[in-house]
C-alpha cells in the first residue's frame, strides 16, 4: 500500500463510520448533553467565535500571502470555500433535516445561538455542517504547503465540528458528512491546480507571485 492511498482509505472509512452513525445519531446527541459543565461550554464557544467565516477567511489567506512561493493557492483556497458554501446550501434545502434542538429533548445555550444566528437565519437545517465543510475543505491545500501546520489545523477542525455537536445545533453524522464533502472539495481542487496550474498562471499575471 502506497503512502498516498493512505488519505483515500482514512476517507473511506470514515465515509462507512458516518453512515453507522447516522443510526445512532439521537442518542449519541443525548449521551453528550449531560456533558456540559462551565470549563467545556468556555472551550467551545471560543472554538465557535474562532470559527466565524470571516475570521478563517482572513487567517488563512494572510497565512498564504505571508510567502511569495505560496500565494498561488490563494485562489483555490477561496474557490474551495465558495464551493463549500455552494454545495452546503444545496444539501441543507434538499434534505432539510431539522437540528437537534428542534427534534431531541436538549438545551442549546442562548451564546452559541448569537455566534451561529447567521447560519440559522440563512439554511436552518442540520444537514450537512457547513463550519465542518468549510474548515475541512482548507485541509488538503494545508497538507500540501504547510504539512507541520496541518495537525493544528486538523484539531482545530475536529473541535469546530465536535462544538457543533456539543451544543447541540448538529448531529454527529451532520458535521461528519460535512467534514467528508469538505475535504474531497479540498482534495479535487488541489490536484485540478497541480494539472492545470490555471491559478499559478494567473497569480503570475497579477504579479503576485515569480
Amino acid at each position: 500500500m502506497k503512502k498516498r492511498d493512505y488519505p483515500l482509505i482514512i476517507l473511506l472509512l470514515t465515509t462507512i463510520l458516518t453512515l453507522i452513525t447516522f443510526i445512532y445519531d439521537s442518542q449519541i446527541i443525548r449521551f453528550i448533553q449531560p456533558l456540559h459543565n462551565a470549563k467545556l461550554d468556555y472551550i467551545f464557544n471560543s472554538v465557535a467565535y474562532a470559527s466565524n467565516i470571516l475570521i478563517i477567511f482572513f487567517f488563512l489567506t494572510s497565512l498564504f500571502l505571508w510567502k511569495e512561493h505560496k500565494r498561488r493557492w490563494i485562489l483555490p483556497l477561496w474557490l474551495s470555500g465558495v464551493i463549500s458554501i455552494a454545495i452546503s446550501y444545496i444539501l441543507k434545502v434538499s434534505v432539510h433535516r431539522l437540528r437537534p434542538f428542534q427534534k431531541e429533548p436538549i438545551e442549546i445555550f442562548v451564546t452559541i445561538l448569537y455566534f451561529m444566528k447567521d447560519n440559522f437565519n440563512t439554511w436552518n437545517f442540520s444537514f450537512p455542517s457547513f463550519q465542518s465543510m468549510f474548515v475541512f475543505s482548507s485541509l488538503p491545500i494545508l497538507t500540501k504547503e504547510f504539512p507541520r501546520f496541518k495537525y493544528i489545523w486538523l484539531i482545530f477542525a475536529c473541535l469546530v465540528a465536535f462544538s457543533r455537536v456539543y451544543f447541540g445545533a448538529h448531529y454527529l453524522s451532520d458535521v461528519m458528512a460535512g467534514a467528508i464533502i469538505g475535504y474531497l472539495i479540498g482534495y479535487i481542487i488541489v490536484k485540478l491546480e497541480e494539472k492545470y496550474q490555471t491559478s499559478l498562471r494567473i497569480t503570475k499575471k497579477l504579479k503576485l507571485a515569480k
